[in-house]
C-alpha cells in the first residue's frame, strides 16, 4: 500500500502559517481540519478523535485552557497591574519578591493547587513583580539581570512544587514513593509520608529563598553598584527642577 504524502499537508500548513506570523490557533485549526480531510477520517472522525483525545488528556486540557486565560489576562494589563503592585512596596527587591512567592506556592502546593507553573504564574505576573522592584528603585532592568532572575524565579517554583505536592494525601507523587517502596518490604502510610515532609519542605524552601535573595544582592552590586534613588511617585509634579 502506498503512504498518502497528503497527510503531511497539516505540517506543511503550521510551517507556513507561523513563518507568515498568523494567528497560532487559527494556523493550528486549519492545519487539523487539513489533515482530516486528506486523511480521509472526514468532519465525524475529526469531531471524535478530538473528543477522544479531551477526554483521555484532561489534565493537559486544563493546563492549555490555564494558558489561554492567562494570556488573555497578559494582553490586557496583567503584567502592568503586578508591576505597579510591587512599585508600592517599600524597599522591595527581585530576590524578596522570588523568595515571597516560593512560599506561597509551598503553602499552595500542600493543597494540590497550581497556578499554572513557569508558563501560566512566572512569566505573566512574577517577573513582571521582580522587574516592577527593579524600576521602583530608579534603575533600569539590565537584560543580564532579568535573565539571572528569570532562572530564579523558575527555579523557585520547581523546588517549591517538587517538595510540596508530597505534602498533600494522594497526590501523583506521595502514590508514586508508596508504590515504589513497598515491594522493597516498606510499607509507607500517606499521611505519615507527608508528616514527615513537612520539615523537608520547609527547608528546602528557606534555603532557596534565602540563597536567591543573596544572590540578587550581589547581582544587584553586580550590575548597579552603589543603591539608586528610588524612583518619584507617578503623582509627583517637576517645578523648575524641583518635586512639588
Amino acid at each position: 500500500m502506498e503512504p498518502n504524502y497528503l497527510v503531511l499537508l497539516g505540517i506543511v500548513i503550521v510551517i507556513i502559517g507561523f513563518a507568515l506570523k498568523l494567528d497560532a490557533i487559527l494556523i493550528i485549526i486549519v492545519s487539523a481540519v487539513a489533515t482530516a480531510l486528506v486523511g480521509g477520517i472526514g468532519v465525524d472522525g475529526f469531531l471524535t478523535t478530538l473528543g477522544t483525545s479531551f477526554v483521555s488528556n484532561r489534565s493537559m486540557a486544563i493546563f492549555i485552557i490555564v494558558l489561554l486565560v492567562t494570556g488573555t489576562l497578559e494582553r490586557n494589563g496583567l503584567k502592568i497591574a503586578a508591576a505597579q503592585l510591587i512599585g508600592k512596596v517599600k524597599n522591595a527587591t527581585p530576590g524578596m519578591v522570588i523568595a515571597l512567592y516560593g512560599v506561597m506556592r509551598l503553602v499552595f502546593a500542600a493543597f494540590n493547587v497550581s497556578f499554572g507553573g513557569v508558563a501560566g504564574f512566572v512569566r505573566p505576573v512574577i517577573m513582571p513583580m521582580a522587574v516592577g522592584a527593579i524600576e521602583a528603585s530608579g534603575r533600569e532592568p539590565n537584560d543580564e539581570y532579568v535573565e539571572e532572575l528569570k532562572g530564579m524565579a523558575s527555579g523557585m517554583e520547581n523546588v517549591a512544587w517538587f517538595f510540596g505536592q508530597v505534602l498533600f494525601v494522594g497526590t501523583a507523587g506521595a502514590l508514586l514513593v508508596q508504590s515504589t517502596l513497598k515491594p522493597l518490604g516498606y510499607d509507607v502510610e500517606l499521611l505519615r509520608m507527608a508528616i514527615i515532609e513537612i520539615p523537608v519542605a520547609v527547608i528546602a524552601v528557606a534555603v532557596t529563598a534565602v540563597y536567591y535573595i543573596i544572590k540578587d544582592a550581589r547581582l544587584r552590586k553586580k550590575y548597579y553598584g552603589a543603591p539608586a534613588t528610588p524612583a518619584p511617585a507617578a503623582d509627583t509634579v517637576a517645578v523648575n527642577g524641583k518635586e512639588a
